[in-house]
């Protein structure tokens, strides 16, 4: 699983992937969690809101910071 976090640097971004990366190791999932900061990458995902979430290239979270039980199910989901 290819996770990846999009957000410029802001206090919520940087919370969204240590979410994430909490549930990935409470859930002992395959995955590569990587931060994109760079603005174009993230305009190139369609999201109009930060913090944003891709999983395997697809959009699942933009402009929320889930909780880490939100954050399970999303990826959960997304694995199957």
């Amino acid at each position: 699983m290819e996770i990846k976090v999009l957000g410029t640097g802001c206090k919520k971004c940087k919370t969204l992937e240590a979410v994430t990366k909490q549930a990935v190791e409470e859930l002992q999932l395959e995955a590569t969690v990587e931060k994109v900061e760079d603005i174009q990458k993230i305009m190139s995902y369609g999201i109009m809101q930060t913090p944003g979430l891709v999983v395997d290239g697809k959009v699942v979270l933009s402009g929320q910071l889930p909780d880490i039980n939100l954050m399970k199910g999303i990826l959960t989901q997304q694995g199957k």
